[in-house]
């Protein structure tokens, strides 16, 4: 089958959908706008706050969230059309997994301000396991969705992509399950001031000593805690729609849930929406870094004095 080639019904005129419907324009319409308006906001935060790692991350994944629901959206005007079908299912599945590496990153830089000794993996750990764990989920979701598309353009069974793809989104699940249990492990130390690890600090004469639970903690300031709320809420959407998305693929590529437009809407586009917009509201130029960059400026003007 050629991938431009249309559906139809062996005994009519009517052209039958990959989806097992016709995307809502409107609704397609919506979420374009939405990400796109979102992956503007980001690129000028981004380059504003200096914070560029947001580029490859929630931007990059906005991008992806956009070129998906474009595909949706030429669908609801062609909606025999394969090769929309199949723009929008890789594009919308991979997408987020750009999204999640902005949260392993903002933790870390969390865990720097709070202390260090009360997390299991120190921040850089952090970026190499989890970022890494990313970089397999979308490396094994990237070849699925290629073997689908193939699969799909030759008129084959594109089941076994699926299943690759939905090896690649549990490996995002893993990822972020156990993010969230060494967060929450995190969290609950620096409350009790209970350290999970020794740290190196200098003494007064300047040699390295390696302390426990001598060091004092922290204060958590207002800033701090409004980006752990936005890492929270971030990151409890990211799990609804990965729990969506592992469902759906496991019930395979003709199942009544990837044919159900509603719950695509509600437990995928929604979700990611929420996940970006959280970003965006309680965003970590001006909770993080601009504070920084203040307390450094006047540590640098005592020293000057």
């Amino acid at each position: 089958m050629s991938s431009s080639s249309n559906y139809s019904a062996a005994s009519s005129n009517e052209v039958h959908s990959p989806y097992g419907y016709v995307p809502t324009a409107a609704v397609c319409i919506t979420f374009i706008a939405l990400f796109g308006l979102s992956a503007i906001l980001h690129l000028g935060q981004a380059i504003r706050y200096k914070t560029w790692w947001m580029i490859p991350s929630v931007f990059i994944g906005n991008f992806g969230e956009t070129v998906g629901w474009s595909g949706r959206f030429w669908s609801s005007k062609n909606p025999g059309l394969l090769d929309p079908y199949l723009m929008q299912i890789t594009c919308t599945i991979i997408a987020p997994s750009f999204m999640s590496a902005a949260n392993f990153t903002i933790l870390g830089y969390i865990i720097r301000r709070l202390g260090t000794q009360y997390s299991r993996l120190s921040p850089r750990w952090y970026l190499i396991i989890f970022i890494g764990l990313d970089v397999a989920s979308l490396t094994v979701q990237a070849i699925g969705g290629a073997k689908a598309s193939g699969a799909a353009q030759n008129d084959e069974d594109a089941g076994p992509g699926g299943r690759i793809m939905l090896y690649g989104i549990v490996t995002q699940m893993i990822a972020l399950t156990a993010y969230v249990a060494l967060g929450t492990e995190f969290i609950v130390r620096y409350t009790l001031n209970k350290p999970a690890r020794a740290i190196a600090v200098q003494n007064t004469q300047g040699s390295d000593v390696t302390l426990d639970e001598k060091v004092s903690r922290p204060a958590i300031d207002r800033n701090t805690k409004l980006m752990l709320l936005g890492l929270i809420i971030n990151t409890v959407f990211l799990f609804i729609r990965a729990i969506y998305r592992t469902i759906e693929l496991n019930d395979g590529w003709d199942g009544s849930i990837i044919t159900n437009q509603a719950l695509f809407n509600w437990l995928d586009g929604m979700p990611i929406t929420v996940c970006t917009y959280t970003f965006n509201l309680f965003h970590p130029g001006p909770l993080l870094f601009r504070q920084n960059q203040r307390e450094q400026s006047e540590e640098t003007k005592e020293i000057d004095a």
